[in-house]
């Protein structure tokens, strides 16, 4: 099937929004950015927050990499089938986020569900690559 989008645009749009995504979280770990509008407004404490936003920022991080390394832009030293599984649980957790998103309880959050699917039409993209 052929997509209106080509694999290497897909790329640059995630690797843009991954790093504005990245970006978002450092400033929620520095409070510049109130962590209550994010996790579903279910974070209790700064430990909470501090937790989530390191795994946050380190799993955004590693999809990075994967990206790179699929898009070619860096050398791969992960097998092709490998950096596919990758790209397929990230596609299945962003579909989950997305229906999450819908249940949050900010509407910012809410708001989210947009593009955390847009980010799961993407990595689909990125995988179907010939």
């Amino acid at each position: 099937m052929n997509h209106p989008l080509s694999s290497n645009t897909a790329i640059k749009i995630l690797l843009g929004f991954f790093s504005i995504v990245t970006v978002f979280h450092l400033l929620i770990l520095l409070k510049w950015i109130p962590y209550s509008v994010t996790w579903g407004g279910r974070l209790k404490n700064d430990e909470e927050m501090y937790v989530f936003e390191i795994i946050s920022i380190t799993i955004i991080l590693a999809l990075i990499w994967v990206i790179l390394m699929k898009g070619k832009l860096i050398n791969p030293i992960l097998s092709e089938k490998t950096l596919n599984l990758i790209l397929w649980i990230s596609f299945i957790l962003f579909v989950l986020n997305t229906i999450g998103n819908l249940f949050a309880k900010t509407v910012f959050e809410k708001g989210f569900s947009i593009l955390t699917l847009i980010t799961s039409l993407l990595i689909w993209i990125v995988i179907k690559k010939k």
